[in-house]
Protein backbone atom coordinates (compact mmCIF):
# COMPACT_ATOMS: atom_id res chain seq x y z
CA UNK A 1 0.00 0.00 0.00
CA UNK A 2 1.09 3.46 -0.99
CA UNK A 3 1.03 5.61 2.45
CA UNK A 4 2.32 8.61 0.79
CA UNK A 5 -1.17 9.40 -0.12
CA UNK A 6 -2.79 9.84 3.38
CA UNK A 7 -2.42 13.82 2.64
CA UNK A 8 -2.56 14.87 5.94
CA UNK A 9 0.21 12.83 7.53
CA UNK A 10 3.52 12.22 5.89
CA UNK A 11 4.21 8.56 6.80
CA UNK A 12 7.70 7.48 6.64
CA UNK A 13 7.87 3.65 6.74
CA UNK A 14 10.61 0.55 6.86
CA UNK A 15 13.65 0.14 9.37
CA UNK A 16 15.59 3.10 10.66
CA UNK A 17 13.35 5.58 8.82
CA UNK A 18 13.53 7.84 11.82
CA UNK A 19 17.50 8.11 11.28
CA UNK A 20 17.22 8.77 8.10
CA UNK A 21 15.05 11.98 8.06
CA UNK A 22 16.51 14.33 10.99
CA UNK A 23 15.44 17.27 8.23
CA UNK A 24 11.90 15.99 10.08
CA UNK A 25 12.44 17.25 14.03
CA UNK A 26 14.43 19.90 12.28
CA UNK A 27 10.95 21.50 10.91
CA UNK A 28 9.22 20.64 13.65
CA UNK A 29 10.96 22.99 15.72
CA UNK A 30 13.67 23.24 18.03
CA UNK A 31 12.85 21.67 21.47
CA UNK A 32 10.71 18.65 21.58
CA UNK A 33 9.03 16.83 24.63
CA UNK A 34 8.85 12.91 24.03
CA UNK A 35 5.64 11.63 25.51
CA UNK A 36 5.89 7.90 26.20
CA UNK A 37 4.82 5.03 28.58
CA UNK A 38 7.55 4.15 31.67
CA UNK A 39 9.25 1.51 30.18
CA UNK A 40 8.29 0.14 26.00
CA UNK A 41 10.02 3.04 24.50
CA UNK A 42 13.29 2.47 25.93
CA UNK A 43 12.88 -1.99 25.69
CA UNK A 44 12.26 -1.94 22.36
CA UNK A 45 15.05 0.70 21.01
CA UNK A 46 12.51 3.35 19.89
CA UNK A 47 13.29 5.91 22.55
CA UNK A 48 17.02 5.70 21.78
CA UNK A 49 16.75 6.28 18.02
CA UNK A 50 14.38 9.04 18.34
CA UNK A 51 16.75 10.92 20.75
CA UNK A 52 19.77 9.67 18.18
CA UNK A 53 17.66 11.47 15.62
CA UNK A 54 17.17 14.62 17.26
CA UNK A 55 20.43 15.32 17.95
CA UNK A 56 21.50 15.28 14.38
CA UNK A 57 19.14 17.30 13.68
CA UNK A 58 20.41 20.00 16.22
CA UNK A 59 16.93 19.51 18.49
CA UNK A 60 16.99 19.66 22.39
CA UNK A 61 14.35 17.79 24.09
CA UNK A 62 12.94 17.03 27.53
CA UNK A 63 11.29 14.00 28.68
CA UNK A 64 8.16 13.06 29.51
CA UNK A 65 7.59 9.28 30.32
CA UNK A 66 4.31 8.71 32.53
CA UNK A 67 1.57 7.90 29.78
CA UNK A 68 -0.46 5.09 31.34
CA UNK A 69 -2.98 2.98 29.06
CA UNK A 70 -5.99 4.77 28.85
CA UNK A 71 -4.37 8.53 29.54
CA UNK A 72 -6.24 11.03 31.76
CA UNK A 73 -6.97 14.71 30.08
CA UNK A 74 -5.73 15.60 33.43
CA UNK A 75 -2.22 14.31 33.46
CA UNK A 76 -2.12 15.05 29.83
CA UNK A 77 -2.85 19.10 30.94
CA UNK A 78 -0.39 18.80 33.16
CA UNK A 79 2.20 17.64 30.40
CA UNK A 80 1.19 20.50 28.22
CA UNK A 81 2.27 22.93 31.13
CA UNK A 82 5.74 21.28 31.68
CA UNK A 83 6.09 21.71 28.22
CA UNK A 84 5.22 25.27 27.73
CA UNK A 85 7.56 26.15 31.13
CA UNK A 86 10.18 24.09 29.70
CA UNK A 87 10.49 26.08 26.16
CA UNK A 88 9.39 23.11 24.17
CA UNK A 89 7.62 23.85 20.58
CA UNK A 90 7.07 20.11 19.59
CA UNK A 91 5.84 16.96 20.88
CA UNK A 92 7.21 13.55 19.91
CA UNK A 93 4.82 10.56 20.84
CA UNK A 94 6.35 7.23 21.20
CA UNK A 95 4.66 4.15 22.00
CA UNK A 96 1.11 2.13 21.47
CA UNK A 97 -1.75 3.99 21.04
CA UNK A 98 -2.19 5.58 24.79
CA UNK A 99 1.11 7.44 24.39
CA UNK A 100 0.17 8.71 20.89
CA UNK A 101 -3.10 10.02 21.86
CA UNK A 102 -1.64 11.92 24.87
CA UNK A 103 0.84 13.33 22.68
CA UNK A 104 -1.67 15.22 20.84
CA UNK A 105 -3.74 16.27 23.54
CA UNK A 106 -0.45 17.70 24.99
CA UNK A 107 0.63 19.47 21.74
CA UNK A 108 -3.60 20.74 22.05
CA UNK A 109 -3.26 21.68 26.03
CA UNK A 110 0.75 23.09 25.35
CA UNK A 111 -0.75 25.84 22.82
CA UNK A 112 -3.75 26.68 25.07
CA UNK A 113 -2.67 27.65 28.57
CA UNK A 114 -6.57 29.21 29.09
CA UNK A 115 -7.79 25.17 28.74
CA UNK A 116 -8.47 23.53 31.71
CA UNK A 117 -8.54 19.48 31.68
CA UNK A 118 -11.96 19.15 30.70
CA UNK A 119 -11.53 22.66 27.67
CA UNK A 120 -9.52 20.22 25.14
CA UNK A 121 -12.90 18.87 23.77
CA UNK A 122 -14.81 22.44 23.58
CA UNK A 123 -13.32 24.06 20.30
CA UNK A 124 -15.00 27.57 21.89
CA UNK A 125 -12.32 27.40 24.88
CA UNK A 126 -9.47 25.85 22.47
CA UNK A 127 -8.75 28.14 19.82
CA UNK A 128 -5.48 27.77 19.30
CA UNK A 129 -3.97 24.72 17.04
CA UNK A 130 -1.84 22.11 18.57
CA UNK A 131 1.87 22.31 18.17
CA UNK A 132 3.50 20.17 16.06
CA UNK A 133 3.21 16.40 17.01
CA UNK A 134 5.48 13.63 15.63
CA UNK A 135 4.19 10.22 16.18
CA UNK A 136 6.86 6.64 16.90
CA UNK A 137 4.37 3.87 17.01
CA UNK A 138 5.77 0.52 19.23
CA UNK A 139 2.61 -1.30 18.75
CA UNK A 140 0.72 -2.85 15.73
CA UNK A 141 -2.85 -1.61 16.52
CA UNK A 142 -4.38 1.43 17.01
CA UNK A 143 -3.31 3.58 13.81
CA UNK A 144 -3.07 6.70 15.72
CA UNK A 145 -0.26 7.81 13.92
CA UNK A 146 -2.43 7.78 10.98
CA UNK A 147 -4.95 10.23 12.51
CA UNK A 148 -6.16 13.04 14.72
CA UNK A 149 -8.01 11.37 17.23
CA UNK A 150 -6.93 11.32 21.06
CA UNK A 151 -8.58 9.15 22.88
CA UNK A 152 -8.57 10.71 26.57
CA UNK A 153 -10.32 9.06 30.11
CA UNK A 154 -12.21 11.73 31.94
CA UNK A 155 -14.04 11.72 35.26
CA UNK A 156 -11.69 9.93 36.57
CA UNK A 157 -11.66 7.26 34.56
CA UNK A 158 -15.34 6.19 34.73
CA UNK A 159 -15.56 7.22 30.70
CA UNK A 160 -13.93 7.50 27.46
CA UNK A 161 -13.91 11.13 25.57
CA UNK A 162 -12.43 12.01 21.99
CA UNK A 163 -10.29 14.96 21.62
CA UNK A 164 -10.34 15.39 17.56
CA UNK A 165 -9.25 18.68 15.52
CA UNK A 166 -7.44 19.12 12.20
CA UNK A 167 -4.21 20.03 13.81
CA UNK A 168 -4.01 17.03 15.91
CA UNK A 169 -2.89 15.02 12.95
CA UNK A 170 0.94 14.25 13.27
CA UNK A 171 2.89 16.45 11.11
CA UNK A 172 5.00 13.21 10.12
CA UNK A 173 5.19 9.34 11.58
CA UNK A 174 7.23 6.80 11.67
CA UNK A 175 6.30 3.10 11.16
CA UNK A 176 9.61 0.84 12.09
CA UNK A 177 8.00 -2.66 12.39
CA UNK A 178 10.83 -3.27 14.47
CA UNK A 179 10.10 -1.38 17.73
CA UNK A 180 7.07 -3.85 17.96
CA UNK A 181 9.62 -6.94 18.66
CA UNK A 182 9.67 -6.96 22.21
CA UNK A 183 6.14 -7.37 22.18
CA UNK A 184 4.54 -10.50 23.66
CA UNK A 185 2.59 -12.98 21.80
CA UNK A 186 -0.94 -11.94 23.95
CA UNK A 187 -0.56 -7.48 23.15
CA UNK A 188 0.58 -8.61 19.44
CA UNK A 189 -2.63 -10.45 19.24
CA UNK A 190 -4.88 -7.68 20.97
CA UNK A 191 -3.35 -5.05 19.33
CA UNK A 192 -4.14 -6.63 15.91
CA UNK A 193 -7.69 -7.19 16.77
CA UNK A 194 -7.46 -3.39 17.18
CA UNK A 195 -6.38 -2.97 13.54
CA UNK A 196 -8.85 -5.43 12.65
CA UNK A 197 -11.46 -4.25 14.14
CA UNK A 198 -10.62 -0.89 12.64
CA UNK A 199 -10.87 -2.51 9.08
CA UNK A 200 -13.98 -4.71 9.70
CA UNK A 201 -15.97 -1.14 11.04
CA UNK A 202 -14.61 1.14 8.16
CA UNK A 203 -15.20 -1.12 5.48
CA UNK A 204 -18.92 -1.12 6.63
CA UNK A 205 -19.55 2.37 7.53
CA UNK A 206 -21.70 4.56 5.29
CA UNK A 207 -19.07 6.92 5.07
CA UNK A 208 -17.17 4.18 3.65
CA UNK A 209 -15.51 5.79 0.18
CA UNK A 210 -12.67 4.21 -2.10
CA UNK A 211 -9.54 5.38 -0.28
CA UNK A 212 -10.90 3.85 3.06
CA UNK A 213 -12.06 0.57 1.44
CA UNK A 214 -8.25 0.23 -0.29
CA UNK A 215 -7.02 0.61 3.20
CA UNK A 216 -9.42 -1.78 5.25
CA UNK A 217 -9.25 -4.35 2.79
CA UNK A 218 -5.66 -4.23 2.87
CA UNK A 219 -5.72 -4.11 6.58
CA UNK A 220 -8.10 -6.90 6.33
CA UNK A 221 -6.46 -9.38 4.56
CA UNK A 222 -3.12 -9.18 5.84
CA UNK A 223 -4.30 -9.18 9.52
CA UNK A 224 -6.73 -12.35 8.78
CA UNK A 225 -4.22 -14.06 7.07
CA UNK A 226 -1.60 -13.78 9.91
CA UNK A 227 -3.93 -14.25 12.80
CA UNK A 228 -6.39 -16.85 11.69
CA UNK A 229 -4.69 -18.69 8.82
CA UNK A 230 -1.06 -19.04 10.27
CA UNK A 231 0.37 -21.35 13.13
CA UNK A 232 2.17 -18.88 15.40
CA UNK A 233 3.08 -21.34 18.02
CA UNK A 234 7.02 -21.05 17.10
CA UNK A 235 6.38 -17.06 17.43
CA UNK A 236 6.71 -13.89 15.50
CA UNK A 237 8.72 -13.14 12.50
CA UNK A 238 10.05 -10.49 11.03
CA UNK A 239 7.92 -10.56 8.50
CA UNK A 240 4.90 -10.80 10.49
CA UNK A 241 5.91 -7.82 12.62
CA UNK A 242 6.48 -5.60 9.59
CA UNK A 243 2.84 -6.64 7.88
CA UNK A 244 1.04 -5.97 11.14
CA UNK A 245 2.75 -2.64 11.85
CA UNK A 246 1.62 -1.72 8.05
CA UNK A 247 -1.58 -3.20 7.66
CA UNK A 248 -2.34 -0.99 11.44
CA UNK A 249 -1.29 2.06 10.08
CA UNK A 250 -3.64 1.34 7.17
CA UNK A 251 -6.72 0.32 9.43
CA UNK A 252 -5.90 3.97 10.85
CA UNK A 253 -6.01 5.21 7.43
CA UNK A 254 -9.39 4.07 7.09
CA UNK A 255 -10.86 4.93 10.40
CA UNK A 256 -9.78 8.87 9.66
CA UNK A 257 -12.48 8.98 6.69
CA UNK A 258 -14.98 6.97 8.23
CA UNK A 259 -14.96 6.85 12.42
CA UNK A 260 -15.29 3.16 13.52
CA UNK A 261 -18.58 0.76 14.82
CA UNK A 262 -20.44 0.18 17.66
CA UNK A 263 -17.86 -2.67 18.85
CA UNK A 264 -15.59 0.46 20.35
CA UNK A 265 -18.36 1.90 22.61
CA UNK A 266 -19.40 -0.95 24.16
CA UNK A 267 -15.87 -1.89 24.21
CA UNK A 268 -15.06 0.85 26.38
CA UNK A 269 -16.70 -0.34 28.69
CA UNK A 270 -14.93 -3.62 29.65
CA UNK A 271 -11.68 -2.08 28.89
CA UNK A 272 -12.72 0.43 32.02
CA UNK A 273 -14.06 -1.69 34.49
CA UNK A 274 -12.99 -5.08 33.45
CA UNK A 275 -9.46 -3.92 32.46
CA UNK A 276 -9.76 -6.05 29.50
CA UNK A 277 -7.16 -4.51 26.65
CA UNK A 278 -8.84 -2.49 23.84
CA UNK A 279 -8.38 -4.98 21.14
CA UNK A 280 -10.26 -7.58 22.59
CA UNK A 281 -12.57 -5.85 24.02
CA UNK A 282 -13.37 -4.67 19.90
CA UNK A 283 -12.87 -8.08 18.86
CA UNK A 284 -15.47 -9.92 21.33
CA UNK A 285 -18.49 -7.59 19.59
CA UNK A 286 -17.32 -8.01 16.23
CA UNK A 287 -19.74 -10.88 15.45
CA UNK A 288 -22.33 -9.41 16.87
CA UNK A 289 -21.19 -6.10 14.61
CA UNK A 290 -21.08 -8.20 11.59
CA UNK A 291 -24.49 -10.39 12.81
CA UNK A 292 -26.89 -7.20 13.36
CA UNK A 293 -25.46 -5.60 9.79
CA UNK A 294 -26.42 -8.63 7.75
CA UNK A 295 -30.22 -7.71 8.77
CA UNK A 296 -29.62 -5.02 5.95
CA UNK A 297 -29.71 -5.43 2.42
CA UNK A 298 -26.70 -2.75 2.45
CA UNK A 299 -24.93 -4.51 5.35
CA UNK A 300 -25.52 -7.70 3.57
CA UNK A 301 -23.49 -6.51 0.36
CA UNK A 302 -21.01 -5.31 2.67
CA UNK A 303 -20.42 -8.00 4.33
CA UNK A 304 -20.21 -10.38 1.43
CA UNK A 305 -17.85 -8.63 -0.28
CA UNK A 306 -15.32 -8.47 3.33
CA UNK A 307 -15.50 -11.91 3.58
CA UNK A 308 -14.39 -13.08 -0.45
CA UNK A 309 -11.66 -10.03 0.17
CA UNK A 310 -10.38 -12.03 2.88
CA UNK A 311 -11.12 -15.89 1.16
CA UNK A 312 -13.64 -16.83 4.06
CA UNK A 313 -17.21 -16.68 4.94
CA UNK A 314 -19.12 -14.13 6.90
CA UNK A 315 -20.63 -17.02 9.22
CA UNK A 316 -16.11 -17.88 9.97
CA UNK A 317 -15.58 -14.43 11.16
CA UNK A 318 -18.99 -13.91 13.11
CA UNK A 319 -17.38 -16.79 15.17
CA UNK A 320 -13.62 -16.53 14.93
CA UNK A 321 -12.53 -12.91 15.66
CA UNK A 322 -14.56 -13.19 18.90
CA UNK A 323 -13.21 -16.48 19.96
CA UNK A 324 -9.60 -15.07 19.44
CA UNK A 325 -10.34 -12.18 22.04
CA UNK A 326 -10.21 -14.88 24.24
CA UNK A 327 -12.51 -13.15 26.93
CA UNK A 328 -14.68 -15.27 29.27
CA UNK A 329 -16.51 -13.13 31.54
CA UNK A 330 -19.94 -13.47 33.46
CA UNK A 331 -22.02 -10.46 33.83
CA UNK A 332 -24.93 -9.81 35.44
CA UNK A 333 -28.03 -7.68 34.67
CA UNK A 334 -27.56 -4.80 37.27
CA UNK A 335 -23.92 -4.26 35.72
CA UNK A 336 -24.96 -4.84 32.20
CA UNK A 337 -26.96 -2.07 32.31
CA UNK A 338 -24.58 0.50 33.73
CA UNK A 339 -21.65 -0.49 31.19
CA UNK A 340 -24.35 0.35 28.92
CA UNK A 341 -25.37 3.65 30.36
CA UNK A 342 -21.32 4.34 30.50
CA UNK A 343 -21.06 4.49 26.64
CA UNK A 344 -24.70 5.63 25.38
CA UNK A 345 -25.09 8.67 23.03
CA UNK A 346 -21.67 7.35 21.24
CA UNK A 347 -22.18 8.48 17.74
CA UNK A 348 -20.02 5.20 16.39
CA UNK A 349 -23.93 3.47 17.17
CA UNK A 350 -25.11 5.27 13.71
CA UNK A 351 -21.58 4.47 11.85
CA UNK A 352 -23.21 1.59 10.26
CA UNK A 353 -26.21 -0.29 8.17
CA UNK A 354 -28.00 -1.12 11.00
CA UNK A 355 -28.38 1.06 13.91
CA UNK A 356 -28.41 -1.09 17.49
CA UNK A 357 -31.44 -0.10 19.87
CA UNK A 358 -30.50 -0.23 23.45
CA UNK A 359 -32.51 -3.20 23.85
CA UNK A 360 -30.16 -4.60 21.33
CA UNK A 361 -27.14 -3.65 23.38
CA UNK A 362 -28.18 -5.50 26.49
CA UNK A 363 -29.06 -8.56 24.44
CA UNK A 364 -25.82 -8.58 23.05
CA UNK A 365 -24.20 -8.43 26.94
CA UNK A 366 -26.46 -11.28 27.35
CA UNK A 367 -25.54 -13.54 24.81
CA UNK A 368 -21.93 -12.72 25.45
CA UNK A 369 -21.47 -12.85 28.99
CA UNK A 370 -24.78 -14.67 30.63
Amino acid sequence: MDFTKHKPVRIYTGENCAAAHPEVFREAGNRALIVSGAHGADACGAAADIISALETAGCTYIRFNRIPENPPAPLCHEAGELMRNEGCDFVVAIGGGSSLDAGKAIAGYAANPDCGPDDIFDDAKRTNPCLPIIAVPTTAGTGSEAVRYSVLTIDGGARKKTFKHVSAYPKASFVDPRYTGTLSDKYTVSTALDALAHAVESYLSPKSCPESEEAALYAAREIWDILFRQNKSTGWTKEDRARLSYAACAAGIAIDYTGTGFPHPLGYSLTLTRGIPHGEACAIFEGAFLTYNRLTDAGTVRTDKLAEALGTTVEEMIERIPEKSGIHLSIGPEEREALIDRVSGAGNYTNSPYVISRGEMSDIYKRLFG
